[in-house]
C-alpha cells in the first residue's frame, strides 16, 4: 500500500503494490500553500512514510494536542468557542521525511514540523487548502485509512 496526495486537486489516494487506487479521499492541506521550511506553515512535499499511528481505539472526536488525548470530545459549540484552532481529531498518522535536506534533517524536517494525517470537524471544507500545514481528512475517513495502513507506510505528496 502507498498513500498518494495531490495538493492540486485536494485529494488522497490509497494504492494497492501495482498502483491501482483502492479508496479516494478529498482532503485539506495547507492554506499557505507548499512548502518545506520550519514555521513555513505550508504542506511539505516529497517523499515520507507513516512514523506513528495514533488514537487507536479512542472515540470519534477526540480532541488532540501535542499527540495525547485531552479528554475532550469535540462539539460545534467547542469550536466556536475557539475559532481560530486547527482541530486535531480521532487519529493521527504522523509524517516523516525521507529525503535527506528536502523534507528530513535541519531546518525541514516533516517528522519535527508535526506534519500529520488528522481528522477535523465536520463543518470544515474540504476540497480546499485551509489548514496549518497538516492534511485534514474528515474523520470517517480518516477511521477507514487508519485500518488500512500500517507504520512504514509511504507517503508521496505532489504539488
Amino acid at each position: 500500500m502507498k498513500i498518494l496526495i495531490q495538493i492540486s486537486t485536494q485529494t488522497l489516494q490509497l494504492l494497492d503494490d501495482t498502483g491501482a487506487v483502492q479508496q479516494r479521499y478529498i482532503v485539506s492541506t495547507g492554506a499557505n500553500g507548499v512548502g518545506e521550511e520550519s514555521g513555513c506553515f505550508c504542506t511539505p512535499r516529497g517523499r515520507h512514510v507513516i512514523r506513528d499511528k495514533i488514537g487507536a481505539g479512542q472515540p470519534v472526536d477526540t480532541v488532540f494536542v501535542r499527540r495525547r488525548p485531552t479528554g475532550e470530545i469535540y462539539t460545534p459549540a467547542l469550536g466556536v468557542s475557539h475559532p481560530n484552532r486547527d482541530w486535531i481529531l480521532t487519529r493521527i498518522l504522523w509524517l516523516s521525511g525521507m529525503e535527506h535536506g528536502y523534507n528530513r534533517g535541519g531546518s525541514c524536517d516533516t517528522m519535527r514540523r508535526y506534519i500529520y494525517i488528522h481528522g477535523t470537524p465536520d463543518e470544515v471544507e474540504m476540497g480546499r487548502p485551509g489548514s496549518h500545514g497538516c492534511i485534514r481528512m474528515r474523520n470517517a475517513d480518516l477511521l477507514e485509512l487508519f485500518e488500512q495502513i500500517t507504520v512504514g507506510t509511504e507517503v508521496e505528496i505532489v504539488a
